[in-house]
């Protein structure tokens, strides 16, 4: 993406077209749509056929795109859980490994950052009926593995509002649900976690689309992302219309739920209620 965006910005300052960018490279309009918002592998050679049209003719620049170029095609450690993932799906983590700010809605159940093993165990059951024991386990890996970045070094800030039906809904058993609730809990207090509650006595709410994601990067050039997931495919909407649409809507939740210390309260209740 930030190869893509880069380059994007080098087409637009000369004033060509993607036809023409395409041409250049004996590719399509679509492709260079593609290669600009990061959709695709870059060959080495049509980055630099691209950097020559452009006029960047300074080495140094050149060097380092190129290099930006390989590392854009080296496989993420996502790619060896690809046999039990989605087509769409590795996109995702990918984005969310180099997110600085990641901000969601969930309603369905908790959040995939926030789960414990035995309720991720229990989800990924549910989702993947018929699946043999070895492939729910390597999901279940994946997800602890992405979890990780959440309480790393350099971890996003993560904003989250879960709706109650996502806490009350149960996945697995009694116990399962209680050690859930106690780890939302418990990583609420995390500095860079911010996790509200949105209570089913508010009623009628902005999240009525239901879940979504936001994800934000350090790098100017990229626009932030929005992730939409369906049953048989995904949405990563990235137009400033369509990512400030639901920005408002994850405003309004976060407006309209319990504050943090109000929302542990909740999360304490329904403990005492399992």
């Amino acid at each position: 993406m930030l190869l893509g965006s880069q380059l994007r910005r080098l087409r637009e300052a000369r004033g060509i077209t993607r036809e023409a960018a395409g041409y250049s490279i004996r590719a399509s309009e679509s492709k260079i749509s593609r290669m600009e918002l990061g959709r695709v592998s870059f060959k080495t050679r049509d980055v630099e056929d691209l950097l020559t049209l452009y006029g960047i003719t300074d080495e140094q620049e050149r060097t380092s795109l190129l290099s930006l170029a390989r590392e854009a095609n080296v496989a993420g450690w996502w790619h060896s859980y690809s046999d039990v993932l989605p087509s769409w799906f590795p996109t995702y983590v990918g984005l969310e490994g180099a997110a600085s700010l990641i901000r969601a809605y969930e309603v369905q159940f908790v959040h995939g950052l926030l789960q414990t093993e035995a309720y991720a165990r229990a989800v990924v059951q549910r989702g993947m009926k018929g699946a043999s024991p070895a492939d729910i386990e390597k999901r279940v890996a994946l997800r602890l593995e992405r979890q990780k970045y959440l309480v790393s070094e350099n971890a996003p800030d993560y904003h989250i509002v879960l709706d109650e039906a996502a806490l009350r809904r149960p996945y697995g058993d009694r116990q399962v649900m209680r050690g859930q609730l106690q780890h939302l809990i418990e990583i609420s207090e995390h500095p860079n976690v911010r996790l509200q509650i949105m209570p089913f006595s508010f009623g009628g709410h902005s999240g009525e689309s239901g879940a979504f994601t936001i994800l934000s990067f350090t790098e100017s050039d990229l626009t932030d992302v929005v992730y939409l997931e369906q049953l048989t495919s995904a949405l990563y909407l990235d137009k400033h219309e369509d990512v400030a649409q639901y920005e408002k809507a994850l405003k309004e939740l976060q407006q309209d739920s319990p504050g943090l210390e109000e929302s542990r309260d909740v999360l304490r209740g329904l403990l005492q209620l399992s």
